[in-house]
């Protein structure tokens, strides 16, 4: 049972079927508070008088019918999440719910009552998800500059909320995710809402660089210190005085060079290289690894002094395939900014390419996203971007062919229409995900155990798309 709060989620039924609001009622008020209504007239009187998370509505009733009363509570009461429920509705009644913003659909006579609290549970923790993120989203928009972030999910919504607590604190952080997750652009929405942001944020990735020629480059060196020092240079520490260091693939160092940096972080003091005087700096450090550093430390390849130093505040950055409804957001403003780098008017995505692109493990995460849609504005003959455009490592145009395989449906009843196609959509992810149940769940939103009851329902075994 989903509960907010320790509180029982309230919620509506509209049936005019005496036997059907009983039954339903039995079933859920151990685990939810019920009221009920026999017509969409009482429906609303109730809707004025109480606060409600679900309304459970059928759509064919005497009087003002359940198409009618979805769009008064849509309009009056768009915090309800709706569940239209039909047996005697046409395909175009129940599609046309659906295009009114009906969050969820079953059919009568329900006789899996517990495949209904599933759809309710659903319904709830969606709706809590969407609280939490607007709650998050008023808590940030107070003076708070979250500039070239794009991200709406509830992962990026805490990790703002995190970084607006932080940022001002002036302590030393330790940023972890996978490679092209955005690391240093959290980096960066760190020092611009910090007390620092009036003097420089200043960036190295430590594994570009051989030990001597990044010790030269953080600390300075003085002339004559090696062979090509033909003049003193003040480093990245110095240059950053007053402001922000970050320190990219900070695991990517010497246990040497970590020596020196962990006399940095302790005493506030650098020595240039070839010098011979201490040099005071103020500089707050940010680091990133796309490692566990507790695993280095444990392996040997890093001093334990060293990360408990830089793991004061530690900040994790999801990957982009745990937080997939960001992926239509960074879309679109890629190819923005891709159409204006080439000179076209900016173009839209068809839904086939992204699908293509919602489907993918993207294991260079945004980096990867934004590779593939440079290559496909870049390409694109037309106004819109279409699978044939992207890469081909992305979509192979070789192997895929127009899909007709929904056509069949048409035609048929609405119950075996929806069977009929929600068997070709589970198999059909199934395929692309190569049996990866937890990926199909994710692109889904359906839960994993409503997987395998569908499984179950349409003779599925997972096993075969795995072996495939």
């Amino acid at each position: 049972m989903f509960e907010n709060n320790g509180q029982k989620a309230k919620i509506l039924i509209v049936d005019d079927e005496k036997d059907t609001r009983d039954i339903f009622r039995r079933h859920l008020e151990d685990e939810y508070i019920i009221d009920t209504a026999d017509s969409a007239i009482v429906a609303i009187e109730r809707l004025k008088n109480n606060s409600y998370q679900v309304a459970l509505s059928d759509l064919v009733m005497p009087g003002e019918d359940g198409l009618s009363l979805l769009k008064n509570i849509k309009k009056k009461w768009p915090e309800i999440a709706v569940m239209v429920i039909s047996g005697k509705a046409s395909i175009e009644m129940a599609v046309e719910a659906m295009k009114l913003g009906a969050d969820e659909f079953i059919e009568k006579p329900v006789e899996d009552l517990d495949l209904l609290k599933l759809k309710i549970e659903k319904l709830l923790r969606a709706k809590w998800q969407t609280d939490e993120i607007k709650r998050l989203r008023t808590i940030l928009d107070k003076e708070f500059d979250r500039t070239h972030i794009v991200g709406n999910s509830l992962a990026i919504q805490k990790i703002m909320e995190k970084v607006k607590k932080i940022a001002p604190l002036d302590t030393t952080i330790l940023i972890s995710g996978e490679t092209g997750v955005g690391k240093e652009l959290i980096a960066d929405l760190i020092y611009r809402n910090s007390s620092r942001n009036k003097r420089k944020f200043v960036a190295i990735n430590c594994g570009s660089l051989p030990e001597s020629l990044l010790e030269s480059t953080l600390f300075g060196h003085k002339k004559g210190s090696f062979t090509s020092a033909i003049k003193d240079k003040i480093g990245y520490f110095q240059e950053a005085d007053g402001g922000t260091l970050f320190l990219d693939e900070i695991t990517e160092t010497t246990p040497a060079f970590q020596v020196k940096l962990l006399r940095v972080l302790e005493k506030g003091i650098i020595r240039q290289v070839g010098g011979e005087n201490d040099i005071t700096v103020d500089v707050r450090i940010i680091a990133a690894t796309n490692k566990s550093l507790s695993v280095e430390v444990e392996n040997g390849n890093f001093r334990d002094d060293l990360f408990y130093r830089l793991n004061v505040i530690n900040l994790h950055i999801p990957p982009l395939r745990e937080r997939v409804e960001d992926i239509k957001l960074l879309v679109s403003k890629f190819i923005s900014e891709f159409s204006n780098k080439y000179k076209k008017q900016e173009l839209k995505i068809s839904n086939a390419a992204l699908s293509i692109l919602l489907n993918q493990q993207w294991k260079g995460n945004i980096r990867e996203l934004k590779n593939t849609i440079e290559h496909s504005v870049a390409l694109a003959s037309y106004d819109t971007i279409i699978p044939e455009d992207l890469p081909d490592h992305i979509y192979n145009k070789e192997s895929k062919k127009p899909d007709s395989s929904t056509s069949h449906f048409l035609g048929l009843p609405y119950p075996e229409a929806k069977s009929g196609f929600e068997k070709a959509y589970i198999e059909n992810l199934m395929n692309q995900c190569k049996g990866d149940v937890t990926k199909v769940s994710k692109i889904s939103g359906i839960k994993r155990q409503n997987l395998y009851e569908k499984f179950k329902r349409y003779n599925l075994n997972p096993d075969d798309f795995r072996k495939n």
